[in-house]
C-alpha cells in the first residue's frame, strides 16, 4: 500500500462499518474513505421492515452505533458510478473520484421494483432504504383501503405481519404453493400460511399480479393471473433485491445481478479468473465460495454475515501475505403474526426435512433439512431451545438428522422440504450462481 490514498470503503452500510472499524482495530492508521448513495450514515435495515412500518420506532432512529473513532471521510449523498482498476479510482455521481489503495466493496443491494403496467402510479412503494421506509409508513399511517403485497418471501410476510397489527386489510399475492417456499419449502411454508390466515390475510398462492391500474394517478385496483380483479389503496412489491453492481459493469471485474464474484479471502475476481489483490467485498453484494457448502458459490443477506465478512475482509486487507478464508454458517430471525423465527444454515437444496422437536400442528417445533444424508440447515418457530446444539452439527455436516433421543423429541417426522423449481436469474453471461435470498 502506497500510504497516499489510503483505503476506501463504498458502501455506507452495516458491512462498511464494520469493515471499517475491523480496520481501526487490526491496525490501520493511514486515510479511510468511506463513500455511501444516501445521505445518511449507517443504519439498521431489520427494523424497516417490523419497528418502523409498526409505527414503534422512527425510521431516523436506527442508526447504527460506531465502535470505534474512525477518523474517517465521509462521502455521502453520491453513489458511485464507475471504477477504473488500472487507475486505482472511484467515480461518484457529482463527477468526482476517489483514489484508493485498497479498496471494500460494500454496497449491498437494492430492492426490485414492481417491473410491469402501473409501475409509475402513486401509491406503490418498496421496502429496502430508510426513506423508503419512512415514506411507507407515513402511507399506511393514513391508508384506510386494502394493502396489496406482491411476493411472499421474508419482506413481504413481515410488511404484512405489520399492516394487520395496524388493523389495516391486507392481501398477499405469491406464485409459490405458500409463503417462504423458497427459503423453507413449502412443507413449513405451510404452517405459515395458516398462520397467516388465522391473522386475517388474504393470501393467494399460485398466481401472480398482472397490472397494477390508477385513478388520478393513484393506483387503485391489481388485475391477477388468475383472472381476478382486487381494489387496493395502497401496494408494496416484495419481489426480493437486486446486488448494487452496476457501477462496476466496466471494471473487468466479475459482477452482475447477483453479486461481485470473490474468492474464499474476500478478493474480488476478474473476469479472467483471477482475485485482484487491492479489492475485497463483504456483505450482500459478496458472492463467494462457502466451504460450508462445498465451494457453492452464495451470496447471503443477512445481519450477521454482513459483520463477520467485513471484519474478515478487513483483516485479509491488512495481511496480504496470509489470507485466510472465510467460511460462514448464515442465520437470521424474524418476527411475524406473534412467531418468533431463527433459523441456521441453508435450506435450499434439501431433499429432506425433519421436525425434531415439538409439532406443526401445535405451531412450535424445529425442523432440521438434510441433503444427500447429511444436515445442512435448522429451522425453528418458537422452539430455538435446541438451536445452537443444531448449528453446531451443520457446521460440520453431520448426519441427518444430526441428534436422535434428545429430551422432549418426538418421533421424528421426515418429509420432503417441497421447494419451487430453481428461477433463471439473468446476467450479462446468462445465468448467475446460486444465491441465498433467506
Amino acid at each position: 500500500m502506497s500510504g497516499q490514498a489510503g483505503i476506501v470503503v463504498v458502501g455506507a452500510s452495516l458491512a462498511g462499518l464494520r469493515g471499517a472499524e475491523a480496520l481501526r482495530l487490526g491496525g490501520y492508521e493511514g486515510p479511510l474513505t468511506l463513500v455511501g448513495d444516501e445521505p445518511h450514515r449507517p443504519y439498521d435495515r431489520p427494523p424497516l421492515s417490523k419497528h418502523v412500518l409498526a409505527g414503534e420506532l422512527a425510521a431516523d432512529a436506527t442508526a447504527l452505533p460506531q465502535r470505534v473513532p474512525l477518523r474517517a471521510c465521509w462521502r455521502l449523498g453520491s453513489a458511485a458510478t464507475g471504477l477504473d482498476r488500472r487507475a486505482k479510482t472511484v467515480r461518484l455521481a457529482d463527477g468526482s473520484s476517489v483514489a484508493y489503495d485498497k479498496l471494500l466493496v460494500a454496497t449491498g443491494a437494492r430492492a426490485r421494483k414492481w417491473p410491469g403496467e402501473g409501475a409509475g402510479l402513486g401509491g406503490v412503494f418498496t421496502i429496502r432504504g430508510r426513506d423508503e421506509a419512512a415514506a411507507l409508513r407515513a402511507a399506511l399511517a393514513r391508508a384506510s383501503g386494502r394493502v396489496l403485497i406482491v411476493g411472499g418471501g421474508l419482506i413481504g410476510c413481515e410488511a404484512a405481519s405489520c399492516c394487520r397489527a395496524l388493523g389495516l386489510p391486507v392481501t398477499l399475492v405469491d406464485p409459490n404453493a405458500t409463503p417462504l417456499a423458497r427459503a423453507l419449502g413449502t412443507f413449513v411454508g405451510g404452517t405459515l400460511a395458516a398462520r397467516m390466515r388465522a391473522a386475517g390475510v388474504d393470501l393467494r398462492p399460485g398466481t401472480q399480479v398482472r397490472a397494477l391500474e390508477g385513478e388520478d394517478g393513484q393506483v387503485c385496483r391489481a388485475r391477477l393471473a388468475d383472472g381476478a380483479t382486487i381494489a387496493v389503496g395502497l401496494v408494496i412489491a416484495a419481489l426480493g433485491a437486486v446486488r448494487d453492481t452496476d457501477w462496476l459493469a466496466m471494471s473487468g471485474l466479475k459482477a452482475d445481478i447477483g453479486g461481485l464474484t470473490c474468492d474464499g479471502a474476500c478478493r474480488a475476481i476478474t473476469r479472467t479468473g483471477e482475485p485482484d489483490p487491492d479489492i475485497f467485498a463483504a456483505g450482500d453484494v459478496a458472492r463467494w465460495p462457502n466451504p460450508l457448502y462445498g465451494g457453492r458459490l452464495v451470496a447471503v443477506e443477512h445481519w450477521g454475515n454482513a459483520v463477520e465478512q467485513a471484519a474478515h475482509a478487513a483483516r485479509n486487507m491488512l495481511n496480504p501475505d496470509d489470507p485466510l478464508p472465510y467460511a460462514h454458517l448464515p442465520a437470521f430471525w424474524s418476527s411475524q403474526f406473534g412467531l418468533n423465527i431463527k433459523m441456521v444454515g441453508l435450506a435450499d437444496g434439501a431433499d429432506s426435512v425433519a421436525i425434531v422437536q415439538g409439532s406443526r400442528a401445535a405451531g412450535r417445533f424445529l425442523a432440521v433439512y438434510g441433503r444427500d444424508g447429511r444436515s445442512i440447515a435448522a429451522l425453528s418457530f418458537d422452539e430455538a431451545r435446541w438451536l445452537p446444539a443444531y448449528a453446531e452439527r451443520i457446521a460440520v455436516g453431520a448426519a441427518f438428522p444430526p441428534i436422535r433421543g434428545a429430551t422432549d423429541q418426538p418421533a421424528v417426522e421426515t418429509r420432503a422440504p417441497g421447494f419451487p423449481p430453481p428461477r433463471p436469474i439473468p446476467t450479462d453471461r446468462g445465468r448467475m450462481p446460486e444465491a441465498a435470498h433467506a
